[in-house]
This record gives C-alpha cells, structure tokens and sequence, in this order.
C-alpha cells in the first residue's frame, strides 16, 4: 500500500547541504497504523511531503498503490488524506460546503458526496452545526470537520502530521478513536508525531527516526526483544546513546 524506497532529502545551505532525510526505507499494509517518530527535526514532515508528492527528493522514492510521488503526484493525492493542525479551514463555509468543496476538488460526484457527508456526520457528530460557518465553531468542532475532511473522498491512505499538537485531552482522545476508525476501515495509516508516549498504545510498528535515519524499527514487542527496555522512549534514548547513525530492525 504504502512503500518507502531509501527516500533521501539534501537541503542546500551557506554551510554546505544538510541532509534532512537519509535513506530512509519502510511500507506500511493495508489496516496498519505505522508510528513514524522523532524528536522535532528529525525529519518525519520532510518525509511526508515526499509521500505526497509535495517535495522532490533528492534521491529514492515513495509509492502510494504503486504510483509513484515522484512521477504521479496527482494519483498518489487522490489516494491520500491528511491530517495536520497546521491545516485551517475556510472560515465563512459551513462544514458542509467545506466537505462538498473538498470532495470536488477530488473528483467526488455531488451525488456520491451528499452521501457521504451523511455518513461522516453520523461518524464525527457533526449535524448539529453541519450549516454553521466554521468561524463560529469551537475548537473541537473544527477539529472534527477536519478530520471528516480528510476523509471526505474515502482514501485508502491516510497521513497524520503531529495530530495531536496542541490539543487537550478531549482533543486528543478524539484523534486516538479516529485512528481506531480508520484501522478498522483498513486504511494504511501514518502517524508523524514526536510523543512516543502516546504513539505506543496507538501503533502496530515503529519507526524511530534520528537526524533523519531510521534507527529502529518494529512491533512493540520485537523493539523491546532487541533493545531489553520496555518504553518507546527508552529504547529512543539507548539507541541514539549507543549506536548514533546506526539502524537496528527487528
């Protein structure tokens, strides 16, 4: 579904290049929630633009359904939502013309998008302020449009850019039930985010990435099998103390 081929990102500088992200390598299956993680910087963003298509690597590729971003962006856009707190919304539309404008945008008929919008009000309890204009929303209602918005034209991709960034606990805990959801509608998911706390009750796999290379990889359990700690944040920090550069994949 999702396959990422020693993707690599060199940034030109007065100082010489910096290598934002370095040969990074790992797929993501269909209903897997795959935590992409680092410390701010370490290059999860720069990997996702990749992904989309939004950023020309330097070298490598990433496939979204075998389209690849580099030589079919638009495909792999059609393929993909996503999800980020830097993201707004159009503040004198109502969620409803939000969600029919982006399912346009997406090549959504009005018919097919009708019905859905009436299915991701049901799922993200949205009627209630479904012809509100988004200025006059809370911050939890945004949120939840938002989220419907991604999914507006049914992606079997999914991206979350630092989805919880800001939130309270109530926001949060919306994010970690709209993941649940979309595991269980099978979508390949990719959670970017660097609170490993959080991420390690909402992954199936893991990807630790540091100064832009992947320095673990794997399940939970086989992460604490390798590293003999238990936490996420513990075997971050012993990896990068004692193999700085060095990958290890279990």
């Amino acid at each position: 579904m999702i396959a990422v081929e020693s993707l690599t990102k060199l940034f030109p500088s007065p100082r010489g290049n910096v290598l934002a992200v370095d040969r990074l390598t790992f797929s993501v299956k269909p209903g897997e929630v795959y935590g992409l993680l680092g410390p701010n910087g370490a290059g999860k963003t720069t990997t996702l633009r990749m992904v989309l298509g939004l950023l020309q690597p330097t070298s490598g590729f990433a496939e979204i359904l075998g389209f690849r971003s580099t030589d079919q962006p638009d495909e792999v856009k059609r393929r993909v939502g996503l999800v980020s707190t830097s993201a707004g919304l159009y503040q004198w539309l109502t969620p409803r013309e939000t969600l029919l404008f982006f399912a346009d945008l997406y090549g959504v008929s009005t018919e097919e998008a009708t019905t859905r919008i009436d299915r991701l009000s049901d799922v993200f309890d949205l009627r209630s302020f479904l012809d509100r204009r988004c200025a006059t929303l809370s911050t939890g209602q945004k949120q939840r449009v938002s989220l419907a918005r991604a999914w507006v034209h049914d992606p079997p991709v999914m991206l979350l850019d630092e989805p919880t960034r800001g939130l309270d606990v109530f926001g949060s805990k919306a994010i970690f039930d709209y993941i649940d959801t979309l595991r269980g509608h099978d979508k390949a998911v990719i959670v970017s985010t660097h609170r490993l706390h959080e991420a390690q009750d909402l992954c199936d796999r893991f990807g630790l990435l540091y100064q832009g290379r992947l320095v673990l990889e794997g399940t939970l359990a086989e992460l604490q099998s390798v590293t003999g700690r238990s936490s996420l944040v513990d075997m971050f920090l012993h990896s990068i103390q004692h193999a700085p550069g060095e990958q290890a994949t279990a």
